[in-house]
């Protein structure tokens, strides 16, 4: 096995796929030890590699199995068919299966032999089907033999590619063959006689594909993008483009080559860029990228196969994208060289100058963005430089309060610079430091106080008028000549008084450290101060006052009532002071009784328990149960010491055995005798008893109104002939009614001619009365609505009008009444009154006259 790989083979070493060869340095392979090989055709794999590169190459190597001679025992090697074997048959004839004649005149059978590939170039235009090859066996000349072959592109798909003469042998192609859709196919050939028994073992038939270039190179994208940093040396890699040929790559056909065909634009230069032929990579040729020139360049990449021969072979292009990608290679630069602002004083967060720069380089960029810093004259921290994230200026900003009478003006060095660093070997601009001038504008300061809050101490009890202290004011404006003038902001109880020019405070009142407004010793008030400037301002100040405590409180006796048994025993009272003043004027308490009046001491006692505490007790045996004021006087610890005599309510009531005072006891306690309490339970007895009476009284009376019965018959009840008013429509027989009812009668002579008298609320009034215009005799519709209108404002202005409690007449109803006056009805209770007379009434009455009169019929 030959093998070269460039380099002289040193070091590669030979491998096989089977233990029994293997393979010398020079190549030469050899059985490794005796083999008994069962069938006619051996094949190996023979694999090259080289440690040092770690490459590998393999290589197939078929051997023929010779049969061992008969006359002398020796193995015949094997060996590959070459032309001369078939040299008694036709140049397009195969005998795979020849017969050879040994020396003493048998015949003999050989070994299959090993078909060569069988090559077919692709895209043939025919005519088909087209031969390819005849094979034969040398026993067609004894018997009839059928051939066929099996495999894919016979009897399996693609279907019928290949086709043989069973007879002759002859194989056709009956189609243009494709080496991009199958490069090799692989068959079988197989003879058998008449009957179908099989004459000759199969053999193998290897079917080539012969490339033509019929494909152009296609590249992987139509359009690549890639980047190269501006300023980069000739030799930088920027990117790779690929195109890809479906033909054979092992020839010609499949190799493509790569060139640059324009490039767009051609500054500085034509040839910026060059590409490698076989693998495609883009790199710079030429020096000169510069992003603020050119940013982008436009590439047109050509991939030629038959290794770039432009005259056979086939092209096709593709768009390379190459953007210059910046550096920072343009320092910032300020576009003037002084700058200058104003600001008033005491104001923070204010912008008070702007400050543009230029920079080439790519905006909105860390090469772009730019970061200002103070040099020099701002010792003191009162300004900052801040970027404005859009216009990339900057903005000058107070940060703290700046004097006037401090500074006047400020004179800054600035420098600005990028957020990432310059590229190598460029230096910062002279123009990227500038200067600026601020000037401070005066305005007018509010007055404030040197110590504040102030603390000053005094006693309590200081008389009204008493000067305490100076709380005065600074004004800060030193070149105004402004006046100060205090005023009062706070005082919770007006004990204080200040000058208004001066700031001298004095008491209003005396100073009582007991008061509810002093917190912790302390009494805290407020004042203001206020200049005469434009336009005026005002500061405070609060001035803290703490009081010193002296003994101007006595003492108070606890509790202010007690009780005790009447009879003496281990039942005392404790009692104690409270004092609102504080140590050392308060306890140890001292407790006494009074000498006068002398029942005092004989019938109390007082025992000291400690310096807060004493114990008041009866001092007699029996003390007859009732209330007792006991006066006690408290003397403090002060200097000088302070007493209080304090009166003390006991109640002296009988004890049960436990020593508690029984109820009947605390209530004889109070002032009453045993007789006035029974007297009081007595009245209470009478007072639930009536209650109760009544109650009973109340609930018998509702149901006896509940259980009479009426005293007519509920058929004669003339509440059941109510008319009902209510009904608005009930056909045709409610149309026909007569308005003229409602109208104005048109004389009034019987109601003129009636005899004088008591005038009755229920018939018009007589006399002298408004008038009104007489309504129309044809009645309408709204004359109802509006004569019930008119007849109420007539009876509402009318002085002779009934009261308003009383039945209003509003219009006259007709001449007269068949039923007379009832006016003169006397109600009696007697059993012989006559009713006849009811059924001369008219039928007005008939219900009446009915259910009174005729009684005895009934």
């Amino acid at each position: 096995v030959k093998f070269n790989n460039c380099a002289g083979n040193k070091g590669v070493r030979y491998e096989t796929n089977s233990l029994d060869f293997k393979v010398r340095a020079d190549g030469t392979m050899y059985a490794a030890h005796h083999v008994q090989l069962p069938s006619k055709q051996l094949i190996l794999v023979v694999t090259v590699w080289d440690p040092q590169t770690l490459g590998r190459w393999e290589a197939i190597v078929r051997f023929l199995v010779a049969e061992k001679s008969q006359h002398n025992g020796h193995k015949l090697k094997g060996r590959k068919p070459v032309p001369g074997d078939a040299a008694q048959q036709q140049s397009d004839t195969l005998l795979p299966w020849r017969q050879h004649q040994s020396a003493n005149g048998l015949r003999r059978q050989k070994r299959d032999w090993v078909i060569p590939p069988i090559n077919v170039p692709e895209n043939s235009r025919g005519p088909f089907p087209q031969q390819l090859v005849r094979i034969r066996s040398d026993k067609d000349k004894e018997i009839h033999i059928r051939y066929s072959i099996t495999g894919v592109g016979a009897d399996q798909p693609p279907m019928e590619v290949f086709s043989i003469d069973p007879v002759s042998g002859r194989m056709y192609v009956t189609r243009p063959m494709d080496r991009e859709e199958r490069a090799s196919y692989h068959l079988r050939a197989h003879a058998v006689d008449m009957n179908g028994n099989k004459v000759e073992n199969p053999i193998d038939l290897y079917i080539y594909v012969i490339d033509m270039n019929d494909n152009r190179p296609e590249f992987i994208n139509q359009v690549y993008n890639g980047s190269v940093d501006e300023g980069s040396k000739p030799g930088t890699y920027v990117m790779t483009v690929t195109a890809n040929d479906a033909d054979d790559s092992t020839t010609a056909n499949g190799m493509v080559r790569y060139r640059i065909v324009t490039q767009t634009p051609q500054s500085p230069s034509q040839n910026m860029f060059t590409i490698n032929s076989e693998t495609g990579d883009i790199v710079t040729v030429a020096a000169g990228l510069d992003r603020e020139k050119v940013q982008q360049y436009i590439v047109i990449v050509q991939a030629t196969d038959m290794e770039g021969n432009l005259n056979y072979g086939l092209s096709n292009t593709a768009t390379a994208i190459i953007t210059v990608t910046d550096v920072n290679d343009n320092p910032p630069e300020f576009t003037t060289s002084t700058y200058s602002g104003e600001v008033p004083e005491n104001r923070v967060e204010v912008v008070v100058a702007n400050l543009t720069v230029m920079d080439r380089d790519q905006p909105h960029s860390p090469n772009w963005n730019a970061i200002y810093r103070i040099i020099s004259g701002d010792p003191s921290g009162h300004f900052t430089i801040r970027t404005d994230p859009v216009t990339n200026e900057g903005m000058v900003t107070v940060v703290k309060a700046v004097d006037y009478e401090m500074n006047r003006a400020f004179m800054l060095t600035v420098m600005v610079s990028n957020q990432a660093p310059l590229a190598s070997g460029i230096q910062m601009s002279f123009q990227s430091t500038a200067g600026v001038t601020i000037s401070v504008t005066d305005v007018n300061e509010a007055p404030y106080f040197p110590t504040n809050h102030k603390l000053i101490r005094l006693e309590e009890g200081v008389p009204m008028g008493t000067v305490l202290t100076t709380f005065s004011a600074v004004d800060p404006d030193r070149f105004m000549q402004q006046a100060v003038r205090y005023s009062k902001l706070s005082d919770p109880a007006n004990w204080l008084n200040i000058n208004a020019t001066n700031g001298q405070i004095t008491t209003a009142a005396v100073l009582d450290r007991e008061s509810d407004y002093i917190k912790n010793n302390v009494y805290e008030a407020t004042f203001l101060a206020a200049d005469n400037g434009v336009p005026p301002a005002s500061g405070t100040g609060t001035l803290q006052i703490y009081l010193i405590d002296i003994n101007d409180n006595a003492p108070e006796l606890l509790p202010k009532e007690a009780q005790i048994c009447e009879k003496p025993n281990l039942n005392v009272i404790n009692i104690t002071a409270a004092d609102a003043d504080i140590d050392p004027n308060v306890g140890p308490f001292v407790f006494e009784l009074p000498s006068v009046p002398s029942a005092v001491r004989k019938n109390w006692t007082i025992t000291r328990l400690n310096g807060d505490y004493a114990q008041l007790s009866l001092r007699i045996m029996y003390l007859e149960a009732g209330v007792y004021d006991v006066p006690i006087i408290v003397t403090d610890s002060g200097n000088p010491p302070l007493y209080n005599t304090s009166v003390i309510k006991v109640k002296v009531c009988p004890c049960d055995e436990n020593g508690d005072c029984t109820t009947i006891g605390a209530v004889a306690a109070a002032g009453l005798g045993t007789g006035a309490i029974i007297a009081i339970l007595i009245c209470i007895i009478i007072l639930l008893t009536m209650v109760l009476l009544f109650v009973v009284w109340m609930k018998r009376r509702e149901k006896e109104r509940h259980t009479k019965q009426l005293l007519i018959d509920p058929e004669d009840d003339v509440r059941d002939n109510i008319l009902k008013y209510d009904e608005e429509g009930g056909g045709e027989e409610d149309q026909d009614y007569d308005l003229s009812q409602l109208q104005q009668p048109e004389t009034m002579d019987h109601v003129l001619n009636k005899t004088p008298g008591v005038r009755r609320v229920d018939e018009r009034p007589i006399g002298a009365e408004p008038q009104y215009p007489i309504r129309p005799v044809i009645p309408h519709p709204g004359d109802i609505g509006d004569f019930i209108n008119e007849g109420l404002r007539a009876a509402d202005n009318d002085p002779t009008a009934p009261p308003y409690d009383s039945l209003l007449v509003f219009d006259y109803e007709g001449s007269g009444s068949t039923a007379g006056s009832v006016s003169s009805l006397n109600s009696s209770s007697s059993g012989d009154q006559d009713y006849d007379y009811l059924n001369d009434w008219g039928p007005r009455f008939k219900k009446l006259a009915d259910m009174y009169g005729g009684g005895e019929e009934d």
